[in-house]
């Protein structure tokens, strides 16, 4: 049997608290994460809510294997219709909140409507209380945090908190746990500050047990051997994610100065991985049960605070080479103004870097930016605007809303400067490069993501590597010369590892854990896992099942709110040859681009005209009740 789902679902407005249990055969379909927040979110809103109105629904999930005691299993997701896209919002993060969560017993927390004034909600193994968060509203998260302690006399708990960018609804506001880990993406700390909730504070509880203590200790325990066997994951628990900067720049690849360039020869060197390691790394932080340690924690006395943690790869990027930034103590700074205000690092650097290209073409001035001389590579007006920003004080006001919207406002070609899909800033990972991860960043529902594929790199590895035998047991069979080849292969290897992907973040699982190629455990593992952790005996067609039905009832999610394919378009500046740098002249090709976007629409079974799944999709995946919901709508 598949354990049921215990729902908590709060009712901000009425002061309401209800307890619902989803059957273990609906459960199944919909085994966590934002496949089970899109489903709550489908069951009960209708189309068209605005997204920071009382009618929006803001879930907290994890998974049915959240809280086994393993490696890359603490992972939370919250599920929302998004106010920096306006599609559905998904966003993940991990540390130990999610397990505490789950020890607390709830698979999700639904909240809705808006709270007459600041509340938080505390949760202690069956007691649910909704607090007053007059203390703590308007305070960043480290003194909230310590606030909240203090108020409940209790240390023993995790706290997921906005700080002051969610209350003043910045667009891509984030919600922050531990003080540095973030549900980053999407804006979703935005629709928590419009329901007037500061906080869910959960007391910790004790871990899952396995459904085969003895083996998925076997499991658990192999992690040791794996490390030893695995260059790739020991050298991210080194050097984090951030230690891919100078590689990126030494072929040429890491988007420099709002993606005019790939290289960044004043500063790449200086704010890579291994400096930060050899200078300002004060420790490797890590999740719950998690042997990798891949978290960076840096200190800078009188600086940068350890407890707002340190930069990964993608803000090293958005602060960094986005921004012609070369310091790495200004990127750590703009790193902790984010984790304390609670802001997407990458959009609000993203946004900064696009603010300062208008700047350098004089589509913004001096008098629009607060007196600030916002040219690359001024880290000084950088850090400023991002607390300005979180505050939303002066030219802060304007760049809280996203840099498309800043485009649409602007005019004078500024939309050509803006680097985003569906309003969403992208991540620092080149199509020209990767082109799947690319056409990924195109079609996917909650906008530019690079962690809803696997990158075209590995197609490139030899066939009997780690990383092309794992890719093989999901149909992945042809290799490449290099990575930026594009043809019906290339197509399927981008769904199918989407659809792979997409079961993770249902189940609330790592990717650099638990990934289809390079990382510690592969397929075969997770079905293990799943077998000996719950009990749950799956195939890896059931598997990717899982994730293709999450990836669909987002799509159609969109389709209620009138996004179609015209919405999956990538900005024109990624179809222009690289300009300098080793990859000079390498390009992304518009017309197989697009070419491979029709044919990924077909493989999905989505309709040619509108880029949405079709009918007979939807019920191949047990979404029939969409539709049928849909006609008692209509006849409505």
């Amino acid at each position: 049997m598949f354990p049921d789902a215990k729902i908590l679902d709060i009712n901000l407005s009425t002061r309401e608290i209800n307890t619902k249990i989803l059957p273990g055969e609906i459960h199944r379909l919909y085994p966590g994460g934002s496949s089970l927040g899109v489903y709550l979110l489908l069951q009960d809103m209708e189309p068209g809510v605005e997204p920071l109105s009382p009618e929006n629904m803001l879930v907290f999930s994890v998974s049915a294997l959240t809280g086994l005691p393993i490696s890359g299993i603490s992972r939370v997701n919250v599920t929302t219709k998004s106010p920096l896209t306006g599609a559905i919002g998904d966003s993940q993060g991990g540390g130990f909140f999610p397990v505490h969560l789950k020890a607390n017993g709830y698979d999700a927390v639904i909240f809705r409507g808006r709270a007459d004034k600041p509340v938080y909600l505390y949760l202690d193994n069956g007691k649910v209380e909704i607090k007053d968060a007059k203390k703590m509203w308007g305070k960043v998260t480290g003194e909230a945090e310590k606030i909240i302690r203090e108020e409940l006399n209790e240390d023993n708990v995790e706290i997921a908190q906005i700080g002051p960018a969610g209350e003043n609804l910045v667009k891509y506001a984030c919600i922050i746990n531990m003080c540095n880990r973030a549900n980053g993406r999407n804006g979703v700390g935005a629709v928590m500050g419009s329901k007037n909730l500061k906080a869910l504070v959960v007391k910790k509880g004790k871990a899952q047990k396995a459904y085969d203590q003895e083996k998925f200790m076997e499991l658990a325990k192999s992690v040791t051997k794996r490390l030893e066997e695995n260059e790739g994951v020991a050298g991210l628990g080194q050097y984090g994610t951030a230690g891919d900067v100078e590689g990126f720049h030494d072929e040429g690849f890491l988007p420099t100065k709002n993606w005019t360039s790939g290289i960044f020869p004043e500063g790449a060197k200086k704010i890579t991985g291994t400096t930060m390691y050899e200078t300002i790394l004060k420790e490797r932080d890590t999740c719950f049960a998690c042997a990798v340690r891949c978290k960076r924690v840096v200190d800078i006395p009188g600086k940068v605070d350890p407890l707002y943690g340190g930069p990964e790869y993608e803000t090293l990027g958005t602060f960094g080479s986005y921004c012609g930034v070369t310091e790495l103590e200004d990127i750590c700074i703009a790193n902790q103004l984010c984790n304390m205000y609670g802001l997407d690092t990458i959009s609000c650097g993203a946004t900064i870097a696009f603010a300062m290209e208008c700047f350098e073409k004089g589509i913004l001035t001096k008098e629009n930016t607060d007196g600030l001389e916002l040219n690359f590579g001024n880290g000084k007006a950088m850090t400023e605007l991002v607390e300005k920003i979180g505050k939303r004080q002066g030219f802060g006001d304007l760049l809280a809303e996203g840099s498309k919207r800043i485009a649409e406002k602007l005019g004078n070609n500024a939309e050509d400067m803006c680097i985003a899909v569906k309003g969403q800033e992208l991540p620092a990972h080149m199509p020209q490069f990767k082109p799947m991860v690319g056409l990924i960043y195109a079609v996917n529902p909650f906008g530019a993501d690079h962690q809803s594929s696997e990158h075209d790199v590995f197609l490139v590895m030899p066939p009997d590597s780690r990383e092309r035998k794992r890719l093989a047991k999901l149909g992945v069979l042809k290799g490449y010369d290099n990575p930026f080849e594009i043809d019906d292969e290339k197509v399927r290897f981008a769904l199918d590892s989407q659809r792979y992907f997409s079961t993770l973040d249902t189940l609330c699982l790592c990717q650099f854990v638990w990934g289809p190629s390079w990382e510690l455990y592969g397929p075969d593992e997770l079905l293990e896992l799943c077998k000996y952790g719950i009990g749950w005996n799956t195939s890896l067609v059931e598997i990717l099942r899982v994730g293709e039905r999450r990836i669909n009832m987002m799509r159609y999610f969109n389709s209620r709110e009138g996004f179609t394919k015209e919405d999956d378009i990538l900005p024109k500046r990624l179809f222009k040859p690289m300009s300098d740098g080793p990859a000079k002249g390498t390009t992304l090709d518009e017309e197989k681009f697009n070419k491979a976007k029709e044919f990924y629409y077909e493989l999905a079974g989505w309709d040619s005209e509108t880029g949405n799944p079709r009918d007979t999709t939807l019920r191949k995946l047990s979404l029939g009740w969409l539709l049928e919901k849909d006609l008692k709508l209509a006849k409505a």
